[in-house]
């Protein structure tokens, strides 16, 4: 089926005549044969709209309770059971009564258009959503209904109805638009001259980008080869802080005019460049794809490098950039990212738009920055020690190669202990060290000795020559150890990472625990359990380590889960560093939890269809199967009750045996029946001893009555006993001689064989039918199949035999399988263990 095509009316305000303009052009296509229907029409009571639907048809409303009323919306379902040619569905971006099938009336039509319904609707500029901040800072209303951009752009036809300033008041003055009573406000606020001439100018510039969109179409569909300048493509800079809303729209509307691709690009980046609320970025996300853009993220040490850098590569001719509110030190200290972006930025055109909301900039540096990567408390500690006294002792170890040394060489050794406090401690140890590898030197190492005060210049000069050193050198290698550690970091969180993408975690039942275990490795925590609320307690349903906390309120951090589950940890206390791997982890175990509830219900489905198809197959049983010994139990004792005849003795007798022989079928159907049943139940009791197979076979033999004449058993009297149940064990042989004598040819007798290899005692009951084909051998075990030894049987019963046999040989603890019969046929072969 051919989807629908759309065709939208676009007006610069209300009362420009857009509904009217849809009428008229439905009512049109009705004349000239065309089967048109009002779908929903709002007329807004204006008179001269509502005489334009003349005799179209109007498809009733449905009526929709909300909040103790009832409110109509359009009928999709009626619609489209009508099934007309053409549906007129007035305001496209309408919000549906909460409870309607779809949200929007674009969904809606969506629906009908899917339907092979061609539709006619209509639009005001002021709900698309690129245009809606522009409209509110126009007339200082806000629209909360909005359609996206592309919904519109997609119709196969837009037409704009237009409409001067000056005629659209005229029509609002003599009341064609508004009630009487609303005139005047309408004039004085939304409807002023210059509102609606900004409106028109929207309305206008918006369908002439479309009007383009079409000639460029036309060209190519002709072969017009004329040069057309390289795609636009606009780069907008994201970070989620308020403000980027407005950003975006601005964005879109330059890609729009210039034909242009829109692309929003986030930087993430470690060295304090603030990104605004990651709700703020996901909600400009959503946006950006309502605009029809698509979103990029990247990574970089320096903001401004990395945008002009993915601006390059992106090939963008403009990058788009929110003002900057910091201060003057901070641009001082920090720089400024828009001042480097310009100034870098090439032939890529940058603009700088200012924020609307006052204290909220886009792009901004951090006034404080982020508290480094921490090393661990026990270099931590190391490092003070040999800070405080490991400076002092190779200062003290020093002191007697003082006439050696001299002051230069003492501070030389003293500078390398402050760059092993540096490397080992960090910062505040470094810094320590280099005040006691100071004042050591001037102790031990300057006259006077073992004083701290100094009479040379030369000391003087070069003692703080050595702090001013000490200081730096500590200060360069603290910071380059404090790199290793986030290397270190960021190698181990991308490991993690890539494990957790790669699903290796995951399998199965084995999801949560797995990862619980990966969570606490990962973060080197005491230990790290999931939780779940009892009646009175909590639970662990997974948990890792020695130390599991017990209740929420115990663990060191704790987040909540899907299903009331909560994540629980103990140990080392987690730093922001460690927020966004710790949110990975979290989502994982969150979709685990989706996982291992989605396989639990698919196995209840699955267990849903095994009754439901046993149930139909039980059904046709009695409906067929059990029936039929039912019916010739009636006919042979309804022609004994009957006085119309009189019957001779051999025909009693014949009507006699005929009852005997249907009533042990019907009971054979039956007991396989309850068998079945018990067995499916798991409610079948054993009492195993030692059983004497010979025995059992003759008695299964017996139990077939005259069927047993067509069984030649073949079993020696010195085998060995079997562990069973004798009652089970005889009931799955005879279902299985009962199979074979039914399957071998005439004239041809069904045989048994035993015979002892190793702990098992194996017993074939071999015919010579048709045999079953390898791929079938599973399934004839299946209940309620009726393959017997081949297709195209003409067996009766209800396919139980061996299905019900294969249950109890099981449930001795024994197995049953089909072999080939040498010659042909089958041979189902018994391995039961020995006594």
């Amino acid at each position: 089926m051919a989807r629908g095509k759309l065709r939208i009316y676009v007006g610069a305000a209300p009362g420009v005549g857009k509904t009217f303009a849809m009428l008229n052009e439905g009512w049109r296509r009705k004349t000239r044969g065309t089967d048109v229907v009002i779908g929903y029409i709002e007329a807004h009571g204006r008179a001269n709209t509502t005489a334009q639907i003349r005799d179209l048809e109007v498809i009733p409303r449905k009526q929709v309770p909300y909040r103790g009323q009832v409110l109509e919306e359009m009928d999709v379902d009626a619609v489209i059971a009508r099934r007309p040619d053409q549906a007129l569905v007035d305001e496209l971006a309408h919000t549906n009564v909460p409870g309607s099938r779809n949200e929007k009336r674009w969904e809606d039509i969506n629906e009908l258009l899917d339907a092979g319904i061609d539709v006619i609707s209509t639009v005001n500029i002021q709900h698309l959503t690129s245009l809606n901040d522009v409209v509110e800072r126009i007339t200082g209303v806000t629209q909360r209904e909005t359609v996206p951009d592309a919904i519109v752009r997609a119709a196969d036809q837009l037409e704009l109805v237009d409409m001067s300033p000056e005629a659209l008041r005229r029509r609002m003055a003599h009341g064609n638009i508004y009630a009487a009573d609303q005139v005047d406000a309408a004039l004085a606020h939304y409807f002023r001259a210059g509102n609606l001439a900004a409106l028109r100018e929207l309305a206008l510039l918006w369908v002439a980008d479309r009007v383009d969109e079409d000639l460029g179409l036309y060209r190519e569909r002709h072969g017009i080869t004329e040069p057309w300048e390289t795609k636009e493509r606009v780069v907008v800079a994201l970070t989620g802080a308020p403000g980027g809303e407005d950003l975006l729209r601005r964005a879109s509307r330059i890609a729009a005019r210039i034909h242009g691709e829109l692309v929003g690009v986030h930087v993430q980046t470690s060295d304090g460049f603030a990104r605004g609320s990651s709700e703020g970025l996901e909600t400009q996300r959503q946006l950006l794809e309502e605009l029809g853009g698509r979103f990029a993220q990247v990574t970089g040490l320096d903001v401004a490098h990395a945008l002009v850098h993915f601006a390059r590569a992106e090939n963008a001719t403009q990058l788009l950039l929110g003002s900057s509110r910091q201060s003057r030190w901070t641009e001082l200290t920090h720089g400024s990212i828009i001042n480097r972006v310009v100034r870098d930025a090439g032939q890529v055109d940058v603009h700088v738009i200012s924020s609307t909301i006052p204290e909220a900039p886009l792009l901004r540096q951090s006034s404080t920055r982020r508290r480094p990567t921490a090393l661990p408390p026990r270099r931590q500690l190391v490092g003070w020690a040999l800070a405080t006294v490991g400076i002092v002792l190779l200062g003290l170890a020093l002191s007697p190669l003082r006439a050696q040394l001299g002051l230069p060489g003492a501070l030389l050794f003293l500078l390398l202990g402050v760059t092993a406090v540096a490397t080992i401690g960090g910062a505040a140890p470094a810094a320590a060290a280099a005040v006691v590898a100071t004042l050591t030197a001037d102790f031990f190492f300057t006259l006077p000795y073992h004083s701290l005060r100094m009479v040379r210049g030369t000391q003087i000069v070069a003692v703080v020559v050595f702090f001013a050193v000490a200081a730096a050198v500590s200060a360069l290698v603290q910071r380059l150890a404090r790199r290793g550690v986030q290397v270190a970091r960021a190698r181990a969180e991308a490991e993690a990472l890539a494990r957790l993408a790669g699903g290796s975690i995951l399998s199965g039942a084995e999801a949560l625990p797995g990862l619980v275990t990966e969570l606490r490795r990962t973060f080197d925590l005491d230990g790290a359990a999931i939780l779940v609320a009892t009646e009175h307690d909590w639970k662990a349903i997974a948990s890792a380590g020695t130390s599991v906390p017990t209740r929420p309120d115990d663990a060191a951090f704790s987040a909540e889960l899907d299903q009331g589950a909560v994540l629980v940890l103990a140990g080392n206390a987690l730093s922001a560093d460690d927020t966004r791997l710790l949110g990975a982890f979290v989502a994982q175990l969150r979709q685990a939890q989706a996982r291992v509830r989605l396989e639990a219900e698919a196995a209840s489905a699955r267990e849903l269809a095994e009754a439901n198809t046993l149930r139909n197959a039980i059904l046709a049983a009695v409906s067929h199967d059990l029936r039929t010994p039912l019916a010739a139990i009636k006919a042979a004792a309804t022609s004994m009750l009957s006085d119309d005849l009189d019957w001779s003795t051999d025909q009693t007798n014949g009507f006699a045996k005929t009852i005997n022989a249907e009533t042990d079928r019907l009971t054979h159907l039956v007991t396989n029946l309850l068998d079945m049943s018990r067995l499916q139940t798991g409610a079948v009791g054993t009492a195993l001893g030692p059983v004497s197979i010979e025995d059992v076979l003759y008695r299964a033999a017996e139990s077939l009555g005259p069927a047993a004449a067509g069984i030649v058993i073949d079993v020696a009297e010195s085998l060995p006993s079997v562990v069973a149940d004798p009652g089970l064990l005889e009931r799955a042989l005879a279902n299985v001689m009962d199979n074979a004598t039914k399957w071998s040819p005439a004239g041809v007798a069904a045989r048994v064989e035993a015979g002892v290899a190793g702990d098992a005692i194996y017993v074939r009951v071999i015919d010579q039918g048709p045999g079953i084909p390898p791929s079938e051998r599973d399934r004839v075990f299946e209940p309620f199949q009726r393959l017997g030894d081949g297709a195209g049987s003409d067996a009766h019963g209800v396919g139980l035999g061996l299905a019900v046999a294969r249950g109890l040989v099981e449930a001795n603890g024994g197995e049953l399988r089909v072999e080939d019969t040498p010659g042909g046929g089958a041979t189902i072969v018994f391995r039961l263990r020995r006594a």
